[in-house]
């Protein structure tokens, strides 16, 4: 009998190639080509699943030129590069990596956010141009982050993370909004108190986003959100790139309607809008929040977990969505 074959889209650990390759056919992008959706789908036509990143697009075009495909596994805890549905009505499960990058992101969450409100990158820039050449009492004078107001919107397991690292470590107050209120007892271990978004948006003197992308997320900070805003305020985006309008807050930042933004992720990446590389007072990373190698690791292991698990029968360990799975009990 043959074994399953496998397609990883892009390079990852050596080890965990090697891994997968004890139990699958292997084909692995080792180069780190970038493949054209086409190119992908070719690649895919005789796969029984799949190793991706994030960043390769499964679509009911990609599985009616994969007939073979059963799983998708994500080295990433978001997936809206899957089409839920269509994998779904296609028989194809996919997963993702949730719980092993949680205290890494927010970390890294709240690092972007210090590196926002004291405006890290734009004093750094001017050092290294050579511009400084004496003190003075507001050169690069930022906002305080202890004691100030923090609004997180999306309050999972990472927004939950950066509520414990604020309240806990830096006496801010924390004020979040979600699809759905925290228990009482998890709202007490975050100091987090619940709140309408607009609510959040005025009293805030950060936000932080933290809820995973959906079609009804698109935009949710928006040219009417950024106004809500104070003139001081800063923004953080640690989610995923469409849940703010670039071009919206490219013109508030450039017109200093809020102080400064912080970035990892855009609508369109890798591009950027020209307008956020114009504008002084944004700090800008490229999507990298969960880049530590542990986690990093970690996030490549449950993936090939998760294909290894499915394709021996006991299922997918982390699915986003529920098709059948060799193996499965019958219902």
């Amino acid at each position: 009998m043959s074994r399953p074959r496998i397609l990883i889209a892009r390079a990852i650990f050596p080890d965990i190639v090697e891994r997968l390759a004890a139990h699958f056919d292997v084909e692995a992008n080792q180069d780190d080509v970038l493949w054209s959706p086409a190119e992908l789908a070719a690649r895919m036509a005789d796969k029984d699943g799949a190793f991706t990143t994030g960043s390769q697009r499964v679509d009911a075009a990609l599985l009616a030129a994969s007939p073979r495909l059963r799983i998708v596994a994500n080295m990433a805890v978001g997936y809206n590069n899957f089409d839920v549905a269509a994998m779904t009505a296609a028989g194809v499960v996919g997963t993702n990596t949730p719980d092993v990058l949680t205290e890494t992101t927010a970390d890294f969450g709240f690092a972007l956010l210090l590196a926002t409100a004291r405006r890290l990158t734009e004093s750094e820039h001017f050092l290294r141009a050579g511009l400084w050449n004496r003190w003075s009492y507001d050169m690069f004078a930022g906002a305080e982050v202890h004691g100030s107001t923090l609004g997180i919107v999306g309050m999972g397991r990472i927004g939950q993370g950066i509520a414990r690292r604020a309240a806990h470590g830096f006496g801010m107050r924390v004020l979040y909004h979600n699809r759905s209120r925290l228990a009482p007892a998890l709202e007490a271990e975050c100091k987090a108190t619940y709140t309408d978004k607009a609510t959040l948006l005025r009293e805030a003197d950060h936000v932080m986003l933290v809820l995973p992308y959906s079609p009804e997320a698109h935009h949710t900070i928006g040219a009417a959100e950024l106004a809500l805003m104070k003139p001081t305020a800063t923004l953080v985006n640690i989610a995923r790139g469409g849940i703010v309008d670039d071009a919206a807050l490219a013109r508030a930042l450039r017109e200093r309607r809020i102080a400064a933004a912080g970035l990892d992720v855009f609508e369109g990446e890798p591009a950027v809008h020209p307008g956020l590389l114009e504008v002084p007072n944004v700090v800008l990373t490229p999507h990298i929040a969960s880049a530590t190698v542990p986690t990093r690791r970690a996030m490549a292991q449950l993936a090939a977990d998760n294909l290894i698990a499915f394709f021996d029968g006991r299922g997918p360990l982390t699915p986003v969505n529920t098709v059948p799975y060799p193996g499965a009990p019958r219902p």
